[in-house]
């Protein structure tokens, strides 16, 4: 047995592992629900599940949060889910997902950077080894040889978009940590998300497009596949996402999160049929190996 495996650090594989398989399954839905919708739609199931778990779990006995400790939360997921969301699926749209997916690869470089700085966290030997192989593995499986022309003032805020979304996500999840440690973790998660929904909400509000929206829940969708993503990506796989920000230092829960991205070429393989060649398997091989290293501590 790994001499560093612990719940911590189950929760963050565990959570790639269950985001990879989501993104399986709404790749199987065929993306006929734009990204702002489907979006606006997993954050309002995840919600909706959250509410009964805490009242099952927990019951109706709110816990003491000081107003502080409620901003925060709010601000998190308000920053985390809204902010970045939309800023991602920007980005998305200016450069596409291979140039935006290499971009997010910038999301454990800043946890880490974030909480050297703000938790006075810091990274051992065997932790940089296992930072640098994830993020060479990561790169290797993201990296697309060939390229579509795109103007480039386009291309640079595109990039500006992603870092900028994935900074945000970073922010989010650092800024939180304190309070998953210390106050009941449903209701931090649950206060988290409703700031990120009423984000989202306020969004479609001020730019009218409650009408678009309907429009496109009203129409004919593969219900099934979406559901079942929605429930890996906003409920199964929040929890445990931040369940391993809870358990282990953030900078190392950022870097076990990056697996995902060999998660989902490997899956991809599995369960789509699409090929995988030598850059990609070296990559896999580097992540996973990375992981491997990262938990011998």
């Amino acid at each position: 047995m790994i001499s560093g495996f612990g719940f911590g650090q189950a929760m963050a594989l565990s959570a790639a592992v269950s985001w990879a398989l989501a993104v399986m399954l709404l790749r199987r839905s065929g993306e006929s629900l734009p990204a702002f919708e489907l979006n606006l739609f997993k954050n309002l199931l995840g919600l909706a599940l959250l509410i009964p778990t805490l009242i099952f779990t927990l019951g109706l006995d709110i816990p003491d949060y000081s107003a502080k400790d409620l901003v925060i939360a709010l601000v998190s997921g308000f920053l985390g889910i809204a902010v970045a969301d939309t800023w991602y699926l920007r980005a998305l749209n200016l450069v596409g997902a291979s140039r935006t997916g290499i971009v997010a690869s910038l999301f454990s470089p800043f946890v880490i950077l974030l909480s050297v700085i703000f938790l006075g966290e810091s990274l051992g030997g065997w932790q940089l080894l296992g930072f640098g192989l994830v993020m060479s593995g990561v790169v290797l499986v993201s990296w697309r040889q060939s390229r579509i022309e795109v103007d480039s003032a386009q291309v640079r805020k595109g990039v500006l978009f992603a870092a900028g979304a994935v900074f945000l996500m970073a922010v989010g999840v650092v800024m939180v940590k304190e309070i998953l440690e210390t106050r009941p973790f449903l209701w931090t998660l649950s206060i988290r998300m409703l700031g990120g929904v009423a984000g989202m909400m306020i969004y479609v509000s001020v730019r009218r497009h409650w009408a678009m929206v309907r429009s496109q829940f009203a129409r004919p969708q593969p219900w099934r596949w979406i559901v079942m993503g929605s429930f890996l990506s906003s409920y199964l796989s929040m929890m445990m996402w931040l369940a391993g920000y809870k358990y282990i230092p953030a900078s190392e829960a950022s870097i076990l999160n990056e697996t995902a991205s060999a998660w989902i070429v490997l899956f991809a393989w599995l369960m789509l049929g699409e090929s995988i060649g030598t850059r990609k398997l070296v990559g896999l091989l580097l992540t996973f190996t990375g992981a491997i290293v990262m938990l011998q501590v």
